[in-house]
């Protein structure tokens, strides 16, 4: 990425000179390396600021094209996603519905998995698109997208999967699959914040958008403004780092996550596995503890970075709506942690946690202990005293 922040400064869209020519040849590059880690060809991809962008380009950006034809009877179109797809999918189908048109939210089942026939049933000759991630960001189950793809393509209904914590992790194949729309990350594998694509397919039926931002007519249209040529060079480049790596790591991730597991749970009873035991992305693990208030152990386990199910907005903890609607305990909800395993996680970091994540859960377990038994002497003492004093 250096050289184009410094002596390669140019605009990709200037096609008058030799530092727009660099420039431009640099974004090709960059554009032919993550088309071919997921299996499309480079005029197919879109760059865009990440996959937040992406998602509300496929999502906003077919349905207004769909409305168009529809004209103004939006209760014409109906659309399909799932009840814990990340607020970047969710939100622009929430702007949809508030806006008139049908959507329909799919109840995953306990893993956190949809399936096909879950898809199946809840389509109509009036859906005009499906949206279900790849792989969940929180609780790491993945999905079955080639037969929902290939469901949607016999139905000639357009099918969006946002890949963001997929690419780069599990062989993905847009083309195998179906796939007609697909957003990435470019953070997510390694490359700079701030970059991201969107798979457009080009194929029979050609994809159409209606853009978000309009302007000078960059990215094919789809996505006007200055391309960040930095930025996108370093995307290309840990695509194509991740294509030659994927296999290998994604094997080294799966025995550092189990051994992380079994470490765990050899050592603590009263733990609970979130998300599908077997069809789950290799570096996730996401663990719920019984009797640990949850914001305690967030706070207590300071040697480690780890994220929590849960916000925690004031002082009102609240727990995680993906765990939530797969039909976790809300006190179980309330105490889960997610694990992220990535390229630099090595053995003695999973020991290292293990070590401490035991120590402070049989901690905390005696502290909850003491404190249930204060409560029952003192009737008059409230919860929010006794979570204050975890604290």
């Amino acid at each position: 990425m250096m050289p184009f922040f410094r002596e390669d400064f140019g605009n990709a869209a200037s096609r008058t000179h030799a530092f727009g020519w660099r420039a431009e040849e640099a974004v090709e590059n960059a554009r032919r390396e993550t088309a071919e880690l997921i299996g499309a060809s480079a005029r197919e991809i879109v760059f865009t600021s990440g996959a937040t962008e992406s998602n509300n380009l496929a999502i906003l950006g077919s349905v207004r094209r769909a409305l168009a034809h529809a004209g103004s009877h939006s209760k014409h179109i109906h659309v399909i996603t799932s009840s814990i797809e990340h607020h970047a999918v969710l939100d622009p189908f929430e702007t949809l519905r508030k806006s008139g048109v049908e959507v329909t939210f799919l109840k995953p089942n306990a893993t956190g998995r949809v399936e096909a026939s879950q898809v199946h049933k809840a389509l109509t000759d009036r859906t005009a698109l499906v949206s279900i991630m790849a792989a969940h960001n929180e609780i790491g189950t993945i999905y079955p997208i080639a037969e929902i793809g290939a469901l949607c393509h016999e139905k000639g209904v357009l099918f969006h999967t946002d890949a963001a914590q997929a690419v780069g992790k599990i062989p993905l194949d847009v083309r195998k699959s179906q796939i007609d729309l697909l957003s990435l990350s470019g953070h997510k594998i390694y490359g700079p914040k701030g970059v991201g694509a969107l798979y457009v397919a080009r194929r029979k039926p050609h994809i159409r958008l209606e853009p978000l931002v309009y302007g000078g007519g960059h990215e094919r249209g789809l996505r006007s403004g200055t391309v960040n040529v930095p930025g996108v060079v370093g995307l290309g480049a840990s695509c194509r780092i991740a294509a030659q790596e994927m296999e290998e790591e994604s094997f080294r991730l799966l025995r550092l996550r189990d051994r992380l597991h079994e470490g765990i749970t050899e050592r603590l009873d009263g733990v609970h596995l979130n998300g599908d035991p077997d069809r789950r992305l290799p570096g996730n693990l996401n663990l719920s503890f019984e009797n640990v208030p949850g914001e305690s152990l967030l706070v207590s386990l300071k040697g480690l970075a780890v994220s929590s199910g849960s916000a925690c907005t004031s002082q009102v903890p609240e727990a995680s709506y993906v765990l939530r609607r797969i039909g976790v305990a809300e006190r179980l909800a309330h105490s889960s942690l997610r694990f992220g395993l990535g390229r630099y996680t090595i053995g003695e970091d999973v020991d290292r946690a293990i070590g401490e994540l035991v120590t402070t859960v049989k901690e905390l377990r005696k502290l909850q202990k003491s404190s249930a038994i204060s409560t029952s002497e003192r009737p008059d003492l409230q919860d929010s005293q006794v979570y204050n004093r975890q604290k």
